[in-house]
């Protein structure tokens, strides 16, 4: 799904539980990350679920491999990859992810912790691509 897709379907439910319905069937879509990658250094701090982040460097895209304990989580994950996957480094920080969010109407509608934890997910991956520019 590309990150227009995933707006225009967005702006086709009515109301909330029909998104977050949507949120989470993404979120069942994703592949898992396996035992092994499920690690202390893979952690992302700053999450009320567990969330892991791993990612590799290929012909100048960055793919984020990311998995959580939490449906609802998962979901998010899976908005937040359709809007960085395969993209370059200097790409994904340039992009701004808060007005994607934005657009979605996504964090007025998640408590301040799942909020917060929707930013560190971003603040890592940003922080990645900072790091693969360099």
């Amino acid at each position: 799904m590309t990150l227009d897709e995933l707006i225009d379907t967005f702006s086709f439910f009515d109301d909330w539980e029909d998104k977050y319905r949507f949120i989470i069937d993404l979120g069942k879509e994703l592949p898992g990350l396996p035992d092994a990658a499920k690690t202390e250094e893979h952690l992302i701090r700053g999450c009320q679920s567990q969330v892991w982040l791993t990612y590799e460097a290929a012909s100048g895209a960055l793919n984020f491999h990311m998995d959580s304990d939490a449906h609802i989580v998962r979901g998010l994950i899976a908005v937040v990859l359709i809007a960085v996957q395969g993209r370059s480094a200097s790409d994904i920080q340039q992009l701004d992810i808060e007005a994607i969010f934005g657009q979605l109407d996504l964090l007025a509608h998640l408590s301040v912790t799942r909020g917060n934890g929707l930013r560190a997910m971003v603040a890592r991956i940003k922080a990645i691509a900072e790091h693969e520019a360099t």
